[in-house]
């Protein structure tokens, strides 16, 4: 039986006249992302067309979920909103403050120790307000959603950048900041920027060493790590209909990764299959009687570049396995010029570690054709070289894939199984490593490969692929070896070779579990107290922030110009700082400590103008802020890129800084930003970035007269006396200029619920 039925067949219901509506707007046929927002519109059935990448809409979508680490700043905003229950469906998952070190019971059971402050915090809120509890153990967010939550046609948001996962059972599941989550939650509208639309036409089928996971690495090369900017990534086309419903999760889930706001594929059989495999029958009968909406209209598919703003094809048949990286998910290596690269580049050619599993890669499928892998390393006496993690997805898949003897065959080739959590993909893992700096290689099967992402180590070279090949190289332990067409020497002293993985798309026996770690919410909450300790250093109530104060800014100190790839782990690192995602001022600490000063190539260092001493970025503002000086943040390309964290908005805003100015932002961080009611500009001419000098100070001229579409200015002035103006750009619209006059979102929301 699934959850929340009687809200999805209102969903359902409502398909037949909204889609009707849509087409008669818009005069033409429609997109599956096209049916799924219109049928999401706040107002009702569409009364015109809107335009992609121009009009800001509002939606409704069906339901969040929230991961424990952005939970607490969610909920800790949402307790100012003066609701006494959501407004929509919605859930926590208790996945990233679990830290792999030993093993999956213990490294469990330290984690409710020493997180038990926070646990408790999230499970009492959930209790109070109507939100489903997803105990620590019970898996990563994504999945949990994927087997549980996930609905053809439906739309979620979630507090995760990865949360797109869910387009592979045909929703539109958008990575958000907390604060739109507490909008949704407390029933207000979700505004989005109308987005365009990538086509990505798949034909053939996957054979071989080939699996889903090459799919979005290979589209990762094609699109870059900004090029789905703005977009929805819509998947069709007989390859895609081949592909199981965890594998097409696969590939929205790392879509995350090219800056797509989420990516989908159409409903079909593989994805009803997947809804009766996982117990929820009532919902594929319900998404049968409306099939046709849960896909684009054929017209579209049959003609695919007058309907889309950019289409891609990619023959599955022809698709050769990948590896991506170091350092960047979108630098895509064909497994036959893989070991040109790594011998070119200079690159370690020891593999250290491989993990697989994570949100991205822990299906039962997965799981089933890295065994194979592993079995035959067995069978041919092969000894593997480098230490290998297995991290389930899930409970519900942890349990099965044990059942079936999958982890025992994993423990017999050396691997070791961690908790269903996020773990090593989000920092979480205290490596075993003689020397923590030293220059290495490891191989995932995750979807993010930044610098220090997993471990810390900025030397460490981080290498995505499908887990079957992760498995393989940690095996072969050399990043040179080719699986599909190399030998290895076994104890025996012989060749041998690996033969194509096997798996199996869902268990034969069916799934089962005896504990899924689901903690239903109290059926009246209003007497549950949520308790917060003034004293605690991982919990702390907030305050509001300070409304503009309806002048132009003047006087701002430059806190720090960033140089190069500034994402949200440079400006809000996880890793040990998760502990403290409930406490703002604790956390910001951490605040710009990764990014790259752009005049001493150095992180963590800038220049304090006020005793002219370089020293730490958070020490520095609160030093400006103590002195009651704004200062602003400049920074290149793509500012923000990665995890949805709204902590890296947050924390420049608690400590003061004005503005951010860059190049470019991405999606989420700039939602972000303007939600706090911080100011985001852009430059109008990039080669402005070059005229920004150390030691100036800024003026941010027309903001008296703050509109959409109008342009600000900013005015330089530098430490010799000279002076540069230039013109900067923003997006914000007549609501977001409000959000920022009223000292942010939260700020008209209290307003509005205590009217």
């Amino acid at each position: 039986m699934a959850f929340d039925l009687d809200m999805i067949k209102k969903v359902y219901d409502r398909y037949n006249s909204r889609v009707a509506a849509a087409r008669k707007a818009t005069g033409k046929h429609l997109t599956l992302t096209e049916k799924i927002l219109y049928a999401h519109l706040t107002e009702g059935d569409a009364s015109k067309a809107f335009g992609r990448g121009v009009d800001y809409v509002d939606f409704a979508p069906d339901r969040v979920a929230m991961q424990d680490a952005t939970a607490q700043m969610a909920l800790l905003q949402f307790m100012q909103a003066g609701r006494p229950q959501v407004a929509v469906p919605s859930t926590v998952h208790c996945d990233h403050l679990i830290q792999a070190k030993i093993g999956a019971d213990t490294d469990l059971s330290t984690a409710k120790d020493v997180n038990k402050e926070v646990y408790d915090f999230l499970a009492s809120v959930s209790d109070k307000y109507g939100l489903g509890f997803w105990k620590p153990g019970a898996g990563i967010i994504h999945q949990v959603v994927l087997e549980n939550y996930a609905f053809p046609g439906g739309m979620m948001i979630g507090t995760d950048s990865h949360t797109p996962n869910a387009g592979g059972l045909g929703m539109v599941a958008i990575g958000v900041g907390g604060a739109d989550a507490c909008d949704v939650m407390a029933g207000l509208p979700w505004e989005l920027k109308f987005p365009k639309l990538i086509g990505v036409k798949l034909t053939g089928k996957l054979s071989g060493w080939s699996s889903a996971k090459d799919v979005i690495l290979k589209v990762a090369g094609i699109l870059t790590v900004k090029g789905g900017t703005g977009a929805i990534v819509e998947y069709f086309g007989d390859g895609a209909e081949s592909l199981s419903a965890t594998g097409k999760g696969t590939i929205c889930n790392m879509g995350a990764e090219i800056g797509a706001t989420t990516s989908i594929f159409g409903y079909d059989a593989k994805a009803a299959a997947y809804l009766r495999g996982t117990k929820r029958a009532d919902i594929a009968d319900l998404a049968d009687a409306v099939a046709a909406h849960l896909t684009g209209d054929p017209e579209v598919y049959a003609n695919p570049e007058q309907y889309f703003d950019q289409v891609i094809e990619i023959n599955l048949t022809e698709l050769e396995p990948h590896v991506n990286g170091p350092f960047t998910p979108d630098l895509a290596w064909p497994i036959s010029k893989f070991a040109t690269a790594v011998k070119e580049n200079g690159w370690p050619t020891k593999l250290e570690v491989g993990l697989i599993g994570s949100c991205t890669n822990s299906s039962y499928e997965d799981i089933t054709r890295s065994a194979s892998i592993a079995k035959q390393a067995i069978d041919k006496h092969l000894k593997t070289k480098a230490e290998f993690t297995i991290t389930p997805g899930s409970e519900l898949v942890r349990y099965t894939v044990d059942r079936d003897g999958y982890l025992a065959t994993f423990a017999d080739m050396g691997g070791v199984v961690l908790a269903n959590a996020c773990g090593p993909c989000i920092g979480q893992w205290a490596r075993h490593t003689d020397d923590p700096t030293r220059k290495n290689s490891i191989i995932t099967s995750f979807n993010r490969n930044f610098a220090k992402r997993q471990d810390g180590n900025p030397n460490t070279h981080a290498f995505v692929a499908s887990p079957e090949i992760v498995t393989a190289f940690a095996i072969a332990g050399d990043l040179t070896f080719n699986p599909l067409t190399d030998t290895l020497t076994n104890e025996k002293g012989e060749q041998v070779k690996f033969d194509e993985p096997v798996g199996i798309e869902m268990p034969v026996k069916g799934y089962a579990v005896e504990d899924a770690g689901y903690q239903a919410p109290a059926a009246d909450g209003s007497k549950v107290e949520v308790k917060v300790d003034p004293k605690s250093s991982r919990l702390q109530l907030l305050d509001p922030f300070s409304a503009w104060e309806g002048t132009d800014i003047k006087g701002l100190k430059l806190l720090i110009k960033a140089k190069g790839k500034c994402t949200t782990d440079h400006i809000s690192m996880a890793g040990p700082w998760l502990k403290f995602r409930g406490h703002l001022d604790n956390i910001s600490n951490n605040m710009l400590i990764g990014a790259i000063n752009y005049f001493n190539n150095t992180a963590d260092s800038v220049k304090n103008e006020l005793t002219g001493e370089y020293g730490p970025v958070p020490a520095t503002q609160r030093d400006y802020k103590a002195h009651g000086i704004g200062s602003i943040v400049v920074g290149d390309e793509n500012y923000g890129e990665g995890s949805s964290r709204e902590h890296a908005a947050m924390e420049p805003r608690h400590l003061g800084v004005r503005a951010i100015l860059v190049k470019s932002f991405a999606r989420i961080h700039e939602t972000n930003l303007k939600k706090q009611g911080m100011l985001g500009i852009t430059f109008a001419d990039n080669n402005d970035y070059d005229k920004i000098q150390e030691d100036d100070t800024f003026d941010i001229d027309g903001l008296t007269t703050f509109a959409p579409g109008k342009q600000l200015t900013v005015v330089l002035h530098h430490k010799n006396g000279s002076t540069d103006s230039f013109a900067v750009n923003h997006t914000y619209n007549a609501q977001q200029i409000e959000w920022f006059k009223a000292g942010g979102a939260l700020n008209i929301i209290r307003k509005q619920m205590a009217s």
